[in-house]
């Protein structure tokens, strides 16, 4: 690491808002990701259904197209650290129902449906909401460098978070769901002592407003590329859904090998992150992007066709270095070019889309395994992302040809 990445990386730990901000994402994160690989390997014991596991996505993402634009009004209205405490503690109520349900053997296929519903709607307010504060807690020229750690924390929480799953799964399933509730309390409580200076928008509280956060992105080319982009590419080319499938099923291992296999993605990002923390994309940025979806489709199209533990964990990473280096370029444009008070509503339309990509995904994966299995679906799913990166050049070519983060005046 050279001096001046030294010296930038100490200036961004000592804004402390955004620090504790960081440890309290860790927690939550870290706990959703234990909890979601508990219910999915749960909903397949119950169930035993590529369907099931698709509905799972689908319940979390309807909720959460129909309140996140409003959720946006909302964020940029009132103080957004209360909102995301709220969001911790509705959370851990959750875990804590779960905890309930295993322990009176009631949990069924309709209490995850339920679950996944109401988990849809607390991230329909937890994700504009997270996307829209870290701005507040850093200065600009921090801004690439803060969201690039942020991955990392994320990253980090989704590497162990799985994995730790698995294993506390195979000990008993209510020591999931136990420390699940443990971590996202912690987080409720990390995410009270967050102070920023609040100035809520004087956006009037009706359907324009509601709606100008969509009218800004459509008419910014380059960040309704950017977000259409991933959003087509996890869509088609995510394979979350099928990791339960393919651990019993083709490769044989139990829900230790799942809590692997969902952690590998986030082994390839938090690398990514690492090296995008210290050395930012500066030039060609628009280019770089879509090369990191192309690399995203064929690597989940190698994935598809592994037979073998090793190399489906190593297509997996590859899949979520790539999928960083889009995801970082993404949110580093949409925070740059959104006006200070607009912030919450563009990160809404933002949450739609990411919200589409990973549970409409996962329906899709459901679906489509349901029909061709799980091979053809992850095969399908990988062509058809580089396909996307390819189309791209031609129907996004602001995006395309986008040479720096901040453009010159």
């Amino acid at each position: 690491m050279n001096t001046a990445a030294q010296s930038s990386l100490r200036d961004l730990l000592s804004h402390q808002p955004f620090l504790r901000f960081w440890l309290a994402r860790l927690a939550g994160i870290l706990a959703t990701q234990m909890l979601m690989v508990a219910l999915a390997w749960h909903m397949y014991e119950i169930t035993g259904s590529a369907w099931d596991l698709g509905l799972v996505g689908l319940f979390q993402f309807v909720p959460a197209l129909i309140l996140t634009l409003p959720a946006g009004q909302i964020v940029d209205r009132v103080h957004k650290v209360h909102i995301y405490a709220t969001c911790m503690l509705v959370q851990t109520a959750v875990a804590g129902l779960l905890v309930w349900g295993t322990a009176t053997d009631q949990v069924t296929r309709e209490l995850v449906l339920f679950i996944s519903a109401v988990l849809g709607m607390v991230r329909s307010f937890q994700m504009p909401t997270q996307q829209a504060l870290t701005p507040h807690l850093v200065p600009s020229h921090l801004l690439q460098r803060a969201v690039a750690l942020s991955s990392t924390g994320v990253q980090t929480a989704v590497i162990g978070g799985p994995a730790l799953g698995g294993i506390l799964y195979a000990m008993h399933v209510n020591a999931v769901y136990v420390t699940c509730a443990a971590c996202l309390f912690i987080a409720f409580l990390l995410a009270l002592t967050v102070r920023y200076d609040h100035k809520p928008s004087k956006a009037a509280a009706d359907l324009r407003s509601v709606l100008a956060g969509a009218h800004f992105v459509w008419h910014h080319k380059v960040l309704l590329g950017a977000i259409a982009l991933d959003l087509f590419a996890v869509l088609l080319g995510g394979v979350t859904a099928l990791l339960p499938i393919y651990a019993k099923d083709i490769l044989h291992t139990g829900p230790e090998g799942l809590g692997l296999l969902r952690s590998s993605p986030a082994v390839g990002a938090l690398l990514m992150a690492v090296v995008l923390t210290q050395w930012p994309i500066e030039r060609r940025v628009g280019r770089w992007m879509l090369i990191a979806v192309g690399v995203f489709g064929l690597a989940n199209f190698v994935f598809g066709i592994s037979t073998h533990f090793v190399l489906s964990m190593a297509a997996l990473m590859v899949a979520g270095a790539a999928d960083n280096v889009s995801v970082v370029t993404r949110l580093t444009l949409l925070q740059l070019e959104t006006p200070d008070d607009m912030r919450g509503r563009v990160a809404a339309v933002n949450s739609i889309f990411i919200g589409a990509s990973n549970q409409l995904g996962e329906f899709e994966s459901g679906t489509t395994a349901a029909m061709w299995g799980p091979v053809g679906s992850a095969i399908f799913g990988g062509l058809a992302t580089v396909g996307v990166a390819v189309a791209a050049v031609k129907f996004f070519p602001e995006l395309a040809k986008r040479d720096r983060m901040v453009m010159p005046k």
